[in-house]
């Protein structure tokens, strides 16, 4: 293995290992020991490949944002009809809090520290989202509101979950493999919830 091919994979082990801690465990204040320890490096190669523990918190979380984006694009840019567009961006959601389920608690986070403040959807995006969701009014299939509300009760109850599983597993005596298949099991939950005609 070539020197450079060796930095590239120590690189990419801190980084795999910082999502870990953050997005997999919820440690969101994992210190740059913490995550070295968990990499098994020494603490030195982060701040020689990342400069510093912010700078690599920033490329993580940009990373984050990325997999957000993509999610989005199902909805924005698909020919699908509504409804499977729908369903598949509930489907990449689910799928993604099961494979990091403190993603969404990191992101919201980080945007209430000020951290982000990027703007995802462009405005003639919105609108023809809001055209769509209309259409469905009209016929019937999703009942009357503002377009908006039907998009906040789509991302509340896909991330609402996420959001609160420590307190909710706690209280409600649910282990982490019984949690993942509540999360699994609300496709159909969430579409029958957004959807009149099913």
């Amino acid at each position: 293995m070539s020197k450079q091919e060796k930095k590239d994979q120590t690189q990419e082990l801190i980084k795999q290992t910082a999502k870990n801690l953050f997005f997999v465990q919820g440690k969101f204040d994992a210190t740059t020991q913490e995550i070295a320890d968990e990499a098994g490096v020494n603490r030195t190669l982060i701040n020689y490949y990342f400069r510093s523990r912010d700078n690599l918190i920033q490329i993580i979380f940009d990373d984050a944002q990325k997999v957000e984006k993509e999610k989005s694009e199902i909805i924005m840019s698909s020919d699908l009809p509504f409804k499977e567009k729908i369903s598949q961006f509930i489907e990449g959601s689910l799928s993604t809090s099961l494979q990091y389920p403190y993603l969404e608690t990191y992101i919201v986070s980080q945007i209430n520290k000020g951290n982000c403040r990027k703007k995802d959807i462009e405005t003639e995006d919105l609108e023809k989202l809001y055209k769509d969701i209309e259409a469905e009014m009209e016929l019937g299939n999703i009942e009357k509101m503002k377009p908006v509300h039907f998009i906040l009760n789509m991302i509340a109850l896909l991330i609402f979950p996420s959001a609160i599983r420590p307190l909710f597993m706690e209280n409600m005596n649910v282990t982490d493999e019984e949690f993942d298949q509540l999360i699994s099991e609300r496709k159909e939950i969430i579409l029958n919830m957004l959807f009149k005609n099913n």
